[in-house]
């Protein structure tokens, strides 16, 4: 990042000397620009946009699937705790390949923010938990909120678990290959 300055303002300054490049945006969309803050990228935008439609057609599809027993909002709580764990599962992936630019951004964009973001969905948790309490199924809303914020917890942690570990394969079996001695292969 670089960020030549003209604190004093003056009028002799060069004014595309004060516009700070952000080396990380490189490769990302196009070439480096002006640093923004993300959401202010149009590209980026378009990501979320893109992830967020597929998202939520996923989870309008999932919810006309999935059975309701009883009234009780089963698709909604089967979804929620799916997302909370592909997202978990997601970034920790991410942030174990390296830091938050170019590809592994946009993915993170289109994948966690997008698609996770519109395919979860705590507006229709607090509607259906409010509709239950409604028509008196009090002990049914208590349950339902209970399950989908420490269910969520719990998968969002499982897949932070399951993306290290899945992570971590590839690192040992190189491990194991280079702590042998050469030719230990063909001793077998």
């Amino acid at each position: 990042m670089t960020e030549p300055g003209t604190p004093d303002g003056t009028a002799d300054a060069d004014p595309r000397a004060t516009i700070r490049v952000d080396s990380r945006d490189e490769g990302t969309l196009g070439e480096a620009r002006a640093h923004r803050p993300v959401h202010l990228h149009p590209g980026f935008v378009l990501l979320v946009v893109a992830g967020g439609m597929a998202g939520a057609l996923a989870r309008y599809g999932l919810s006309t699937v999935l059975p309701s027993p009883g009234g009780w909002p089963l698709p909604t709580l089967v979804i929620n705790l799916a997302g909370a764990f592909l997202l978990g599962l997601l970034l920790e992936a991410l942030v174990r390949r390296g830091p938050d630019a170019g590809r592994l951004r946009r993915v993170r964009l289109l994948a966690g923010t997008g698609f996770m973001g519109a395919f979860t969905t705590y507006s229709t948790l607090a509607l259906e938990a409010t509709n239950l309490l409604g028509s008196g199924r009090s002990t049914d809303a208590v349950v339902y909120v209970a399950v989908t914020l420490l269910g969520g917890a719990l998968a969002t942690v499982a897949g932070i678990r399951a993306a290290a570990v899945q992570q971590s394969r590839p690192v040992n079996r190189r491990r194991g290959a280079a702590s042998r001695p050469a030719g230990a292969e063909d001793a077998r």
